[in-house]
């Protein structure tokens, strides 16, 4: 038979870093981790063309590894910042990130392109 018992008078079960679960700082951090996969996906991609193209490939993929670990790496402080952000209702935008995510898509298009119409 399985009895649930009440907590002991010192347990205590942590409180939320903000009061609305579900809000902002959740659905950013799903955000940021599909960024990371479709990174980690294009990283993997990549790796299929160094037959065909060469070496230089490896380029794009060390861009798209790099950043995809980068993005991984700074998600906890990411949603820690949101988070009290929210609960202090002061919401800063993560414009560092956003902007290295932005730069490293520039070179991950900006080098494709080059394997495909120069190392072609």
């Amino acid at each position: 038979m399985i009895s649930s018992s009440p907590q002991s008078p010192g347990t205590r079960t942590p409180a939320p870093a903000h009061e609305d679960p579900g809000l902002q700082p959740e659905r950013t951090v799903l955000a940021w981790g599909r960024t990371v996969l479709a990174l980690i996906t294009a990283a993997a991609v990549c790796l299929r063309w160094v037959s065909h193209h060469g070496p230089f490939v490896l380029a794009l993929f060390a861009v798209a590894v790099l950043t995809g670990t980068a993005v991984y790496l700074t998600q906890r402080a990411r949603y820690a910042r949101s988070s009290s952000g929210i609960t202090a209702e002061r919401v800063a935008a993560d414009v560092r990130g956003v902007l290295g995510v932005t730069a490293a898509t520039v070179v991950l298009g900006c080098l494709g392109l080059y394997v495909v119409v120069v190392l072609a």
